[in-house]
């Protein structure tokens, strides 16, 4: 992005800091282009600030960048023949000027239009520390400005750590954790923010709410479609609608930008893993205002889990997001985009526990008769327009419609006097689920001045309305005997149908955001947001039996913060959230869930610079918590919880080669109340006390070793309690990863090993079954860009 980044606080620190980073190596990879999106796209690789006048690059072509470079050797390269310089701008960054006569000789100039480019909150966080994200405030601000938690994790982080799946990605997030329930063949996103479960209520895709089934049809995030991923910490309704109490974790997706992309890559691995992909696009017309984008992705692959007569599960997925991007003016902006995904994966996730309760290594299923085939399909839209008073309009849309066909076998130990301990009783099930959803999200935005004051406004109406469908058909089938379990006997078709659900509902929101800055230290961000929810559950194999209701409820968001003014802000925060509940309990459906939460922290995030700390301390509480029974996996609202804690995140370019990402998590949840008196007074489930994380990234630099980078890093999980009762829990864990790279000219390969050690553990000890965590797993991948 070829932008200044200033201000009146910059201290002489800060400058001297961003002139290391500006001498500090980058992997550049720019293709020859206009030279306004050649500059762009330089600062986004590198995160170094770049000002152009602008007349400046009008009508001029960059030349080809590729290879390992300082800012200012690759600023050299492109600008070679142009008739312009790059000079050392006051903030650390280049200022991008017009050359000496004699160097401007031999200029060609062709006549493209100029364009002006700034730092945006929807581009990509270049480097390892975002500087702008949408999702904290739903508007253009600084993340030191918005009052509340929020991490980035960048494309470039993702593609350097081979970050394959969402649950990779946000391992090393402070207020996360992920694969609660172990190891998942079937590519679901388990998480968990802040204690609280986010699989059901805090997956978003471009600002957007993705609704889940009534069971178990949940969502499923390709990480190669995505530019970056954002986690908002803490209640976020007024914004979002159905936010949980948690947090969000918000999807990027990669839609076309200023520069061509061309980029194509296989990968091998352990579990004969083979992958293919490629993300290319660019502009269709000579003046670039119809610019297009496919990414693309197929994977055929083993996984860690097999069956005792050695037969190894595996996974299928096929992925295709193309998107196109009409900018007629520089105010005006249209981007279509789609979405098929496709997952073909064994659905035997857990072993199953003895009569003793003691873990084995027996699959409850069969490989002939546990698979689960999911399906994603998605159209939307992305308009924006400014108009000449400064106001903006933003409309985001999108129509989704997943479904999920699951073969799946449950099992139980018969529990009457003289019955075999070592059989194990199995019920085959078929189940089959749709999910319809519907979601439209419009707001205008402007600028007010007046009375010493600047507030920056924001109104907004969405709209989302979901069904989802659910049906089952089951019948007992043959039991397996522990001692001598034998798999590959057929199992027949269920055919007794024993669920057929459904439930709608429709939510619709109105909200409104004032961000008030007062002067150039103290700023506030106040938001109410009124929403209507109507739910209908219906159960039609008995009647049909129906259950309705209609909610409203009003939630509030207030925050101050104040600009020191060397790059520290302290902030506190109130914020409220309200969540439907679609989950339902012999056929009445369960009061939506409230929370609300008090966050006081501070933000080091020094303009100019490639460094971010922040902390935060938190209480939140949350009502009409849905929890599942761990007999017979029945919905029950288990009442208030509540949950404090502390978070750290450090993320920094410590020099010119060296890159550094840590996290720290203290967490301490509490029951309040509960329909189960055992449970009241302990921590829930499968959630650690203390989580940390820390990543170092190494450019090893010049000679034999050229573009060669090591990264390495740990990452540690605190104990975990099994049961309500608090009686029985899980150790501690630490994990250590590892990647090289190598990069020269536009190949990259690289080697990328998580559980170096191949560390066995259980994530946990739940619902009858044990929960295996990942094993070592490696990954090679080669990729061109061309």
């Amino acid at each position: 992005m070829a932008a200044a980044f200033s201000g009146p606080f910059a201290p002489s620190r800060a400058l001297a800091q961003a002139a290391v980073l500006a001498e500090a190596e980058f992997d550049v990879q720019v293709p020859a282009q206009p030279l306004e999106a050649a500059l762009n796209e330089l600062s986004r690789q590198t995160g170094v600030a770049v000002l152009a006048a602008g007349d400046a690059t009008s009508g001029k072509t960059s030349r080809a960048v590729s290879g390992r470079f300082s800012a200012a050797q690759a600023l050299q390269q492109m600008l070679a023949g142009s008739g312009l310089e790059a000079a050392r701008a006051p903030n650390g960054g280049f200022a991008v000027r017009q050359a000496s006569a004699a160097a401007a000789v031999a200029v060609a100039e062709t006549t493209l239009p100029a364009l002006t480019v700034r730092a945006r909150a929807d581009a990509d966080a270049g480097g390892y520390v975002a500087q702008r994200a949408s999702v904290g405030t739903k508007t253009d601000t600084p993340l030191a400005e918005v009052p509340q938690s929020i991490s980035v994790i960048g494309s470039q982080e993702i593609d350097d750590k081979g970050l394959a799946t969402l649950t990779d990605a946000l391992a090393q997030t402070p207020g996360i954790t992920v694969n609660p329930y172990g190891f998942d063949s079937r590519g679901l996103d388990w998480v968990l923010l802040r204690g609280f479960d986010g699989w059901y209520t805090s997956s978003f895709r471009d600002g957007l709410a993705q609704n889940v089934g009534i069971t178990f049809l949940g969502v499923q995030t390709e990480v190669y479609g995505l530019e970056r991923l954002e986690v908002l910490r803490g209640p976020s309704s007024v914004l979002f609608g159905k936010g949980d109490v948690g947090g969000v974790v918000n999807r990027v997706s990669k839609v076309p930008g200023p520069d061509a992309v061309r980029e194509i890559g296989v990968q091998t691995g352990r579990y004969d893993r083979k992958q293919v992909m490629a993300d290319v696009g660019g502009a269709i017309d000579a003046d670039g205002q119809w610019r297009w984008r496919v990414v693309g992705l197929g994977l055929d692959t083993g996984t860690q889990d097999r069956y005792p007569n050695g037969e190894r599960m595996t996974q299928k997925r096929q992925y295709l997001a193309p998107s196109i991007k009409w900018q007629p003016t520089p105010q005006t902006s249209l981007t279509l985009q789609a979405e098929v995904l496709r997952d073909d994966g064994s659905d035997d996730v857990q072993f199953v526990s003895d009569f003793n309760r003691q873990p084995t290594t027996i699959k409850e299923g069969d490989p002939t008769f546990s698979r689960i085939e999911t399906g994603s399909d998605a159209l939307g839209w992305q308009f924006a327009h400014r108009f000449d008073s400064g106001w903006q309009l933003q409309q985001k849309a999108r129509y989704a419609h997943r479904t999920s066909d699951k073969h799946h076998i449950q099992s139980f130990f018969d529990t009457t006097p003289g019955a075999d301990p070592n059989l194990l009783l199995r019920q085959a099930r078929h189940d089959v689920e749709a999910v319809d959803e519907n979601s439209i999200d419009t707001s205008v935005q402007g600028q007010v001045d007046g009375g010493g004051l600047s507030h920056t406004l924001l109104f907004g109406l969405d709209v989302d309305r979901s069904r989802a469908e659910w049906q089952r058909w089951q019948a007992m089938t043959t039991p397996l005997d522990l001692s001598n379990p034998v798999y590959g006997v057929p199992i027949a078709e269920p055919s007794s149908q024993s669920r057929d659900k459904q439930v709608i509902l429709e939510q619709v929101g109105l909200y409104a955001q004032d961000q008030v800055r007062f002067d150039s230290h103290w700023g506030m961000t106040a938001g109410v947001r009124q929403d209507r929810v109507k739910t209908r559950y219906e159960n039609r194999r008995v009647g049909p039996v129906v259950a309705e209701r209609t909610d409203n409820a009003t939630t509030g968001r207030l925050g101050v913060n104040y600009l020191v003014g060397n790059g520290w802000a302290p902030y506190a925060s109130y914020a409220e959230s309200f969540v439907p509940v679609m989950a339902a309990d012999e056929d009445q459906l369960f009061d939506p869930s409230r929370g609300r939460q008090v966050e006081l922290g501070v933000k080091y995030m020094p303009e100019g610079e490639a460094v971010s700390f922040t902390a935060a301390v938190f209480n939140l509480v949350k009502t009409n918590v849905v929890s599942y029974d761990q007999v017979n996996f029945a919905p029950h609202a288990i009442g208030k919880v509540r949950s404090r804690g502390l978070e750290l995140e450090a993320r920094a370019a410590l020099t010119k080669q060296l890159r550094l990402t840590g996290s720290f998590t203290a967490l301490d949840m509490k029951v309040l109340a509960s329909a189960i008196d055992t449970e009241v007074g302990n921590m829930p489930i499968l959630t650690p006390k203390r989580t940390a994380s820390l990543w170092l990234d190494y450019a090893l630099g010049a000679g034999a070793l050229h573009g060669v980078s090591i990264g390495g890093g740990l990452r540690h999980v605190g104990k975990r309690w099994d049961n309500g009762e608090n009686t029985e829990s899980q150790p501690a864990y630490t994990l250590a990863d590892a990647a090289v790279r190598y990069d020269n000219g536009p190949w990259r390969f690289a080697l990328n090993v998580s559980n170096l050690f191949d560390k066995e553990y259980l994530a946990g000890h739940a619902y009858g079954s044990y929960f295996r965590g990942n094993e070592r797993n490696v990954v090679l991948t080669a990729k061109y860009r061309f």
